[in-house]
This record gives structure tokens, C-alpha cells and sequence, in this order.
């Protein structure tokens, strides 16, 4: 009798870590999953959650950003450089929807610039997006929020421009909902360009 309890028990117990193990490492299948991630995703689906996650790293630039200093024959546009780290990760909820995303961000060097005169303003940068969807699945009903620190500095000097604290937007970022800090972000939105003042004298 002791040896059949022990047998049952060791059973049990291996059909318990199979199930884990079932749990634990098997990908979801991404046309499941609405809206699907993207390919450099890799997913693992539990009871009730799908979690899917990448890491990308690419570098861009000198791109124009479209912000104008001066005016005139002066006049110039800011072009923007950096190497950007991402970590994403989205969550989906029982019925396969997603239901939130989070996306970390590390930017390093980065910089404005002025290509007629060769200047440069570099930055640090180091923000976490992160979209809620009022509907799951609908993206079109997700809240942006925005939080990190931007910090541009022209050499060894006082930093000309601060992008920093909380902001959050609609799902288009066509509409800002709520702003605390200083944002740059916020004030662009609203039309006032005078912010950037002290970056367009740093690379005039």
C-alpha cells in the first residue's frame, strides 16, 4: 500500500510540473492575439494572460524634426541623431485582447544639430509609454501616459532645454489630456516656441 501512495504521489507531482512547465514556456499563437505583435515579439500565454515582450536597438539620423530657429536668411531647421534601446512589452488579456502596452526607452548619442553650422547640443533621454485601452483589442481607445526626463546641454554649461514629469495624451497624441513638469512636448502642442530659444542660440 505505502509503495502504490508513493507512485500515485510522484505521479501527481510529475503531472503537476507538466503543467507548469505547459504554462510556463508555451508561446502563444500570435494570429490569436488581437491586435497581433509584431514578429519581434516572443509571447508566453498563461491562465489568464498573455505576455509578449522584445528588445530592439537601432540608431537614426541626422533626420529634421521640423523645429525652425531664426528667421530669414538665418533661419535654420534641428536635425535630430541617437542610438535608441527599447524593451516592450504588451499585455493581453483572457480572451486574447490587448489590454495594455509598455515600452521603456534609453537614448544615447543623442543630439540636435545644425547642419549648416556643424554645432550640437547633446541629450540624455530615458522615458516609459505606456498605453491603457479602455476597450481591449481597440486601439483607437487607449490613454498615452508619458514619464522620464529629456536634459539637453551646449557643453559643459547650464542644460538650454528640459523635457521632464508626467504627460498624458490621446491615442493619436493629437490631444493632451494632462501635463505636469516641464514638458517641451506640452508647450509645442500649444504653439509656443520660444522654449526652444536657448537650443536654436546654442546652435546658431
Amino acid at each position: 500500500m505505502k509503495l502504490f501512495r508513493v507512485t500515485c504521489c510522484l505521479f501527481i507531482l510529475l503531472l503537476s510540473l507538466l503543467a507548469f512547465a505547459f504554462v510556463a514556456v508555451h508561446p502563444a499563437r500570435a494570429q490569436e492575439l488581437n491586435p497581433p505583435p509584431p514578429p519581434e515579439y516572443s509571447c508566453r500565454a498563461g491562465a489568464n494572460v498573455t505576455i509578449c515582450q522584445a528588445d530592439v536597438t537601432f540608431s537614426y539620423g541626422p533626420v529634421d524634426i521640423g523645429i525652425v530657429c531664426g528667421s530669414g536668411k538665418s533661419a535654420f531647421d534641428i536635425f535630430d541623431s541617437a542610438t535608441l534601446k527599447q524593451h516592450k512589452i504588451r499585455y493581453y488579456d483572457r480572451n486574447g485582447n490587448l489590454a495594455r502596452r509598455v515600452i521603456h526607452e534609453n537614448y544615447t548619442f543623442g543630439q540636435w544639430s545644425n547642419p549648416q553650422t556643424g554645432k550640437v547640443v547633446p541629450y540624455t533621454q530615458h522615458d516609459t509609454i505606456t498605453d491603457v485601452l479602455a476597450v481591449p483589442g481597440d486601439l483607437t481607445t487607449s490613454t498615452e501616459t508619458l514619464t522620464g526626463e529629456n536634459i539637453y546641454r551646449a557643453g559643459s554649461g547650464a542644460p538650454v532645454l528640459f523635457n521632464t514629469g508626467r504627460q498624458v495624451f490621446n491615442s493619436d497624441e493629437s490631444v493632451l489630456i494632462s501635463s505636469a513638469g516641464r514638458s517641451f512636448r506640452a508647450a509645442s502642442i500649444e504653439g509656443d516656441t520660444t522654449v526652444f530659444n536657448d537650443v536654436c542660440a546654442a546652435l546658431a
